[in-house]
């Protein structure tokens, strides 16, 4: 079956779309308005077609504890040497943010929306009457905030993260039994930065396959060439963390894009949708001039009626509006009808 079409306000997301392409803020406001608002400037300019912020506290995300299971002791991670509770003090945005946030959007032809993280911020978001919603990849198997989500009736995207095909299921029907018939499941690898190789983009038409609905990736990957690859696989909907720049710094700008690269993300995806076109074989109407390229059988030497065609006056050359050289010899031997001079284009209507 093909996935339908989720259709917004003032846009389609589905494979007879362009990508729908989301700029995600995340922490990179570095706790200033004025700075979240000029991101949001700056994806708009950049082409981003939504922008989509997160909904917590530190307090509704977990405990305000700096030792143990609490505490980021990992020397590969971005946040080593922080508390949870710390690091979301640091990224989160400030809930009166949210309006001057999503009304900027609206101002600029964007779709602004967040990801809740629990159901206060559900509630919260509803206030605001947001159009869509974003399951992080860590909360995919929080089967209480999918059914509040679901219950709202609006389309839910969903990063798969971590998650099994089990869980995957699960969360699925779930959100589908509580009222959500609209949903994105998002390739996702929770690591910051993912590399290419650890992305596993033929995931993508799988998903598609596994749970009929529209599919696409939330890329934490340097540059773009992984998420333009994934449209070709069916992706219609890209995730790209984005920040003005990278120097300025903040708690996700290592792995996020800048205004010029979310500009080519949002190009060159459009162009790679473009360029899966459907299946096709044969001469396309814009190829026809091209057949000038192409080789065919041509008289090469002015010929007299009852002359025998050889290999002095008929050749296979450029361009290709003859017979095509497949029937060189077994023309040779054969006579022409009438007379026929160089140039000409042989038909089966100059044959004896």
């Amino acid at each position: 079956m093909t996935p339908k079409t989720i259709h917004l306000k003032t846009r389609s997301i589905g494979t007879r779309h362009i990508p729908f392409v989301i700029a995600e803020m995340s922490g990179n406001h570095n706790q200033s308005l004025e700075r979240a608002l000029s991101i949001v400037d700056a994806a708009a300019r950049a082409g981003a077609h939504a922008l989509k912020l997160q909904t917590y506290t530190a307090d509704t995300m977990t405990l305000d504890l700096k030792q143990g299971d609490f505490f980021i002791d990992d020397p590969q991670s971005l946040w080593e040497g922080k508390s949870l509770y710390n690091l979301y003090q640091e990224a989160y945005t400030p809930w009166e943010w949210h309006k001057p946030i999503f009304d900027r959007c609206r101002e600029l032809g964007m779709i602004g929306f967040s990801t809740p993280f629990d159901e206060t911020s559900v509630d919260f978001l509803e206030s605001l009457d947001v159009e869509i919603y974003k399951i992080a990849s860590f909360e995919n198997t929080d089967i209480p905030l999918i059914r509040r989500v679901a219950e709202t009736g609006k389309p839910m995207i969903i990063s798969t993260g971590m998650a099994s095909v089990a869980e995957l299921d699960e969360t699925v029907r779930e959100a589908r039994l509580a009222g959500c018939q609209d949903i994105v499941l998002l390739k996702c690898t929770s690591t910051y930065p993912s590399t290419p190789e650890s992305s596993n983009i033929s995931t993508i038409p799988h998903l598609k396959e596994l749970f009929n609905c529209q599919v696409g990736i939330s890329d934490h990957t340097m540059g773009i060439g992984v998420a333009v690859a994934s449209v070709a696989l069916g992706a219609s909907v890209i995730e790209k963390h984005f920040t003005l720049r990278r120097s300025d710094g903040g708690v996700d700008s290592t792995f996020s894009l800048e205004p010029n690269e979310m500009q080519s993300l949002v190009t060159e995806s459009e162009r790679a949708w473009q360029g899966v076109g459907v299946v096709h074989y044969g001469l396309s109407e814009k190829e026809k001039s091209s057949l000038m390229f192409r080789r065919s059988l041509y008289i090469c030497k002015d010929m007299k009626a009852g002359d025998m065609f050889t290999e002095k006056n008929l050749r296979a050359i450029r361009p290709g509006f003859g017979l095509p050289p497949k029937y060189l010899y077994q023309l040779m031997g054969k006579v022409v009808k009438s007379d026929v001079s160089i140039g000409t284009p042989v038909t089966w209507d100059l044959v004896v």
